[in-house]
């Protein structure tokens, strides 16, 4: 089939999301997630259940994509799924199921780095949203990483900086969990914040060479200043969560937008994207448009529904690997390629 009118079916299962999404080239027709819910009474992910759930998703979430795109199976031109990185027997759900679908329909299979997806989801062709020009910088933040990446081209990225122990992500879910508030608290943290004074409380933040990260020690200093605050007064996080919110919330966008500041000088390039989970949160994307408008940064912040994991930003992927690799090299009709717990982009 021509590479102007591919239908491609991606599949994403690197975590705690099942997700399949149709693309008719760079546009998005589908994209259904079923998210597991089970995680939340252990308060964070629980890697067997989360590959088992994964296993009872994946067929009714294809087949829900397939419909909501009006498709049949025969009329795709390849699959794209979920190679790494990511809990691996999660992983290998979605690894399996996409080889298996690819060897009987005898189309081409085509594996996708998990965060290359997160930056390259901005170049799904979205009405009222613009596509970076080469070179930019990308920003991706996650429950599991964070990195500033240089990007030269689709698939030429160079990490220039990424944290050195936690991600940022689980910087906000562990603050939350210390409030008492539900998993996945990020998103509640950044609700609480909005209503606080983000100067209420200081936090220092760490002192890491370069553009690289550290989160660890901000948790910890995060810990002891609400159990000292309990002891002294049972109610404080009743009374005064909004402020401690706001004030971690300020902290870590503070910490972000220091090395992003850095990135922006050391390479002068004036171009920067986010993507990951944690771009959906507000302070963040805030932060962006107001160096837009006061440092003559182009920000690009991603739809809301291509943040979290999601399928579509894999189909993207896989579509501009369709493009540009596989009808010049016919490379990936090999279904030797295998889950991969841990790969770099």
């Amino acid at each position: 089939m021509n590479s102007t009118n591919c239908y491609l079916l991606a599949i994403e299962s690197s975590c705690d999301d099942t997700a399949a999404a149709i693309l008719h080239n760079d546009k998005v027709l589908s994209n259904v997630v079923a998210t597991q819910e089970i995680h939340q009474q252990y308060g964070g992910v629980v890697p067997e259940l989360a590959s088992r759930a994964h296993q009872q998703n994946i067929v009714p979430v294809v087949t829900a994509a397939l419909r909501k795109a009006n498709i049949d199976k025969k009329e795709l031109s390849a699959i794209a799924f979920t190679s790494g990185p990511g809990l691996l027997g999660s992983l290998l759900v979605g690894t399996s199921f996409a080889k298996s679908l690819a060897l009987g329909l005898d189309i081409p299979l085509i594996d996708v780095n998990h965060m290359q997806a997160h930056i390259l989801a901005h170049f799904i062709d979205e009405e009222g949203y613009e596509k970076p020009t080469f070179p930019f910088l990308a920003m991706t933040i996650s429950g599991g990483h964070t990195q500033i990446v240089r990007v030269d081209s689709y698939f030429k990225m160079s990490v220039i900086g990424q944290t050195i122990d936690d991600a940022v992500g689980e910087a906000f879910d562990k603050s939350a969990k210390l409030l008492g508030l539900p998993y996945p608290g990020g998103p509640l943290v950044d609700k609480w914040a909005a209503e606080g004074n983000p100067k209420a409380f200081p936090f220092t933040k760490p002192k890491v060479e370069g553009l690289n990260f550290s989160f660890s020690g901000l948790k910890t200093q995060i810990m002891y200043f609400i159990q000292k605050q309990v002891q002294q007064n049972p109610d404080f996080i009743e009374q005064h969560i909004a402020d401690v919110c706001a004030s971690i919330q300020y902290t870590i966008v503070g910490i972000l937008m220091d090395k992003l500041k850095k990135a922006v000088k050391q390479t002068g390039i004036t171009q920067v994207a986010i993507g990951g989970g944690v771009s959906a949160n507000k302070g963040i994307r805030n932060a962006l448009v107001q160096a837009e408008k006061n440092l003559g940064w182009k920000t690009y912040l991603p739809k809301f529904e291509y943040t979290t994991d999601n399928a579509a930003m894999i189909g993207i992927v896989g579509y501009l690997k369709y493009v540009h690799e596989l009808k010049e090299k016919n490379t990936y009709k090999d279904t030797g390629v295998h889950a991969q717990s841990r790969l770099k982009i």
